[in-house]
């Protein structure tokens, strides 16, 4: 069963920043953000959802609470004005840094995202660049620490175009992982925004819980040594 309990991080009239717990749905299925944030509230306040995470995703969020905070953030995002950072625990050796495009490909069908060669009807281009802070090995193999910005927002963006080149996210046995004791290891880390009254520059960092498998093989994120 899903933790169904909203971390909140910062709050004001405009906006509300919380930790988004896994097996959560952003919309759409039960429990979903919405409600958990009508529940801590204790009232069906107005819920301005701009970004989406996936249901066994975890991590920062930020939601409008009027109309107008949600037009501004929605607006930051496609201006790409909006920064989102993610940490995530991958199978294998991933080289240092790299920059990956591709074209995904959603089979709706199927609930899965695929990489496709060429462009074509229906696929989008994804682009993310990550850098890799820590590693570890154990007895399942190793493990590469990835921190991780967006250039899109595609579903599945990060899982798919990790597993595509054979570095599957530990616990994500829809896209290929093997390691069964961990949940899907990816983390909303970081977002950075402009307030959508004052506009302010805001930045808010979070780190998943490092006593946890698999974020617990990280010594170096475990002792602070790695930023």
């Amino acid at each position: 069963m899903p933790n169904n309990n909203i971390t909140v991080v910062f709050e004001d009239k405009e906006i509300i920043i919380f930790l988004k717990p896994p097996g959560v749905f952003t919309e759409g299925g039960s429990p979903n953000i919405t409600e958990l944030l009508h529940q801590y509230w204790g009232k069906e306040n107005y819920v301005g959802l701009v970004h989406r995470l996936d249901v066994n995703t975890a991590g920062l969020m930020v939601a409008a609470k009027t109309p107008l905070a949600a037009k501004n953030l929605s607006k930051q995002i496609t201006d790409g004005a909006f920064e989102k950072v993610y940490l995530a625990a991958a199978e294998g050796e991933v080289a240092d840094e790299d920059t990956w495009q591709d074209y995904l490909f959603k089979d709706g069908r199927q609930n899965k995202v695929f990489v496709v060669k060429n462009k074509r009807k229906g696929a989008k281009e994804a682009i993310l660049s990550y850098r890799i802070i820590a590693r570890a090995l154990n007895e399942k193999g190793d493990y590469s620490l990835a921190e991780i910005h967006l250039q899109t927002g595609r579903t599945h963006q990060i899982r798919v175009q990790f597993a595509s080149r054979g570095f599957p996210l530990a616990g994500d046995g829809k896209y290929g992982s093997k390691d069964n004791h961990a949940k899907c290891a990816l983390f909303a880390c970081e977002l950075t925004f402009k307030h959508p009254k004052s506009g302010e520059m805001l930045t808010f960092v979070q780190k998943p819980d490092m006593d946890t498998y698999p974020w617990n093989l990280f010594k170096e994120m475990r002792n602070d040594d790695a930023e």
